[in-house]
């Protein structure tokens, strides 16, 4: 049985080192000398060579043709893969099984019982890799591992400096990216002991070859999360995938997806058409820069996904605080649970570009305004009727335009207040980041995230702005 479906939510441990636009043909680079020419000759011949190789290795490994249209090449974004036929919209580019992949089943057994505490399959998987690695030529996947970017070049924000980092200060990515790594820094603390008892198997793992194995695998589980049906994930455990790793991101592609579970096989199929030489690329998701450059260490210089998190809650010093956090606990407003897995008293809300300002405000979030106007309640008997008309309604709360006009004003200024600070604090930073005539990679990519972040904030600020004037 086949189901189809649009690959909205794929991800690629491949990095994509800031994509300024996908070339039509970026097998090379144009050389101005007979010496230079020969180098990028003998480079293209031994790629041409790795690649064959990779394609064998995996067809061989998987028992069947994987693809007949695709070959490995280099590209602005490293190696990816292009077309090596005239491929039509509609046909079948890729197919692979469901079972040839690196699973977190294959999880060493003998060291459960050295584990501080359970671990996630993403840590698993990651030490499985990480036991292949110390294999060497000597494992089954290392044909695969060898085509595995190394640290240095990827360029998630868990592989940046404290310097580095200052540049994104004012985005919410910038507690995230701290956040990931104490999480990271959790999970080897509690491998640690069982990788230590082992050194034959794994040899001397230290954090960062672990953070690179875990960012390595986590980047890649949401891709082969979507190309296989959870029935069979279940049973496996977390995969890593292989050829899919070589398809880079294009957030306006329409790739489609086809899932043969009878036979258990994965088919990419191609959205458009190619000519030969054209690189191939597919969307990962529609996911904004922060993800984008968090999960896979690239950005979009225009990235029409943005969007930007924020949190929110009542000043301690409101005597109506408690109640207030109670009521909205009842009605199952957004919680953030925090890197140590306990709940936080604060909410967090995704607010997305808003496109008109006299418009509905979408983009805004409907919950984000009724938190707002719960917390702009001065006394019990504003937050009793609020409880009543959810009750009479659709039992949302404080989805309706107060009554009183001031009130429904103070509320809509409280989201301004944080909106205002957030702007001044990107516009700083990116005056910063420009003043700068040196060029480099993460340099760039702080701009593009702080430059979306900041069109999404503007454009929520002067929506709300028109809307405090213009209320009835």
């Amino acid at each position: 049985m086949r189901f189809g479906s649009r690959i909205a939510h794929l991800r690629s441990h491949l990095p994509l080192p800031f994509p300024l636009s996908p070339p039509s043909y970026p097998r090379c680079k144009l050389s101005h000398s007979a010496s230079a020419a020969s180098a990028a000759a003998s480079k293209d011949c031994q790629l041409k060579e790795e690649s064959n190789e990779f394609l064998s290795w995996l067809q061989k490994k998987a028992g069947v043709e994987i693809s007949s249209m695709l070959s490995i090449g280099n590209s602005v974004y490293g190696r990816s893969l292009f077309a090596s036929k005239y491929i039509r919209a509609g046909d079948c580019i890729l197919k692979v099984p469901y079972n040839v992949q690196m699973t977190s089943d294959r999880f060493p057994s003998e060291i459960e019982p050295f584990l501080v505490h359970d671990v996630g399959n993403i840590s698993r998987l990651a030490v499985v890799l990480l036991a292949e690695q110390k294999l060497g030529q000597n494992s089954g996947w290392a044909t695969y591992i060898s085509n595995l970017p190394r640290k240095d070049e990827m360029h998630n924000t868990i592989f940046w400096s404290k310097d580095e980092l200052e540049m994104i200060r004012s985005s919410p990515v910038y507690q995230e990216t701290f956040d990931k790594k104490a999480y990271i820094v959790k999970e080897f603390s509690a491998l640690r002991p069982a990788l230590e008892h082992f050194p034959q198997t794994f040899g001397d793992v230290r954090l960062e070859d672990f953070m690179h194995a875990y960012a390595l695998v986590s980047s890649n589980c949401e891709l082969v999360s979507l190309m296989v049906p959870h029935s069979y994930i279940s049973s496996m455990g977390d995969l890593e995938g292989h050829i899919f790793d070589f398809l880079n991101h294009d957030g306006t592609s329409d790739a489609i997806l086809l899932s043969d579970e009878d036979n258990k096989i994965s088919e990419v199929i191609a959205d458009r058409d190619y000519d030969i030489g054209e690189q191939v690329m597919i969307r990962y998701g529609k996911f904004s820069n922060a993800t984008l450059l968090l999960d896979f260490g690239f950005t979009l210089p225009y990235n029409t996904y943005d969007q930007v998190q924020i949190w929110m809650d009542a000043p301690f010093h409101d005597p109506l605080y408690q109640i207030k956090l109670e009521l909205l606990q009842n009605h199952c407003l957004p919680r953030i649970v925090d890197a140590s897995g306990f709940n936080s008293s604060k909410s967090s809300f995704v607010i997305k570009e808003v496109k008109s300002t006299s418009g509905k405000g979408q983009g805004i979030p409907q919950a984000l305004r009724a938190y707002c106007r719960v917390l702009s309640a001065t006394s019990l008997e504003e937050l009793k009727a609020l409880t009543v008309e959810a009750a009479e309604n659709d039992g949302r709360l404080a989805r309706r335009t107060l009554t009183d006009r001031d009130r429904e004003i103070q509320a809509h200024r409280m989201l301004l207040s944080q909106f205002i600070p957030m702007i001044e604090d990107h516009d700083a930073a990116l005056k910063v980041l420009e003043s700068s005539n040196q060029f480099s990679v993460r340099r760039q990519m702080a701009k593009d995230l702080l430059k979306g972040e900041l069109r999404v904030l503007q454009s929520a600020c002067a929506w709300l702005t028109n809307y405090c004037e213009n209320i009835c």
